[in-house]
């Protein structure tokens, strides 16, 4: 029997919204000429469950060439500079790694810069497979980024166990699309939501995962 725990990464993992504000203002600066938006601001139509982030972020309907282009290059050195895990994340890998758990990261985020900040961290080596929304046809809440992971797991539905944990809608109803149980984290970017468990602190995965 395997305990396979998957994590979502922005807002569960590291809080990353001071970088991805800062490369977002850049673009809006450097070629639109607009004036700054507050992290608040970024984060919630980040974590919108319906949005168009390019006319929210730039004023275009499409995220234009330029703008994209701009942007990555920027946060590519940008990422590492602000980013942290949350407090009890790594704590919480490094026991459930000796515990002998499967845990992967399914990210909307590319997964280039993914596993940039996981590995500045020292939290990738935790993970087995690091999957971005770069690498399926469909992010979450579509259950392939899950189902791939399951699968590199070589989860049985039979005899294990497997979460997504996140702090967004789109990863509880990817897990329920995917069959497996979901857990929100409160820490994060949002304070509130709904899963099969809501937890507020890391250490509360110990009583979930080990009832499985």
């Amino acid at each position: 029997m395997k305990k396979i725990i998957l994590f979502d990464m922005d807002g569960t993992l590291i809080n990353s919204s001071r970088d991805i504000t800062i490369s977002i203002n850049h673009v809006r600066s450097t070629i639109y000429s607009l004036n700054p938006l507050n992290e608040q601001f970024i984060i919630d139509a980040i974590n919108a469950y319906e949005r168009n982030l390019a006319r929210l972020f730039y004023g275009t309907e499409l995220y234009e060439k330029d703008a994209k282009e701009l942007f990555e290059s920027h946060y590519w050195d940008q990422c590492i500079r602000n980013v942290h895990s949350y407090d009890g994340i790594p704590e919480i890998l490094q026991e459930f790694k000796e515990l002998g758990f499967h845990m992967s990261v399914a990210t909307n985020a590319p997964s280039i810069f993914a596993k940039r900040m996981l590995e500045h961290l020292d939290i990738a080596q935790f993970f087995g497979s690091i999957i971005g929304a770069d690498n399926v046809e469909f992010p979450k809440p579509h259950p392939k980024m899950l189902e791939l992971l399951l699968e590199y797991h070589q989860y049985d539905a039979h005899c294990d166990y497997a979460w997504m944990v996140g702090d967004n809608s789109k990863d509880m109803e990817a897990a329920k699309n995917a069959n497996i149980g979901s857990i929100f984290a409160t820490w994060g970017f949002s304070s509130r939501g709904y899963g099969d468990a809501v937890i507020s602190i890391p250490s509360q995965l110990h009583e979930i995962i080990n009832k499985g």
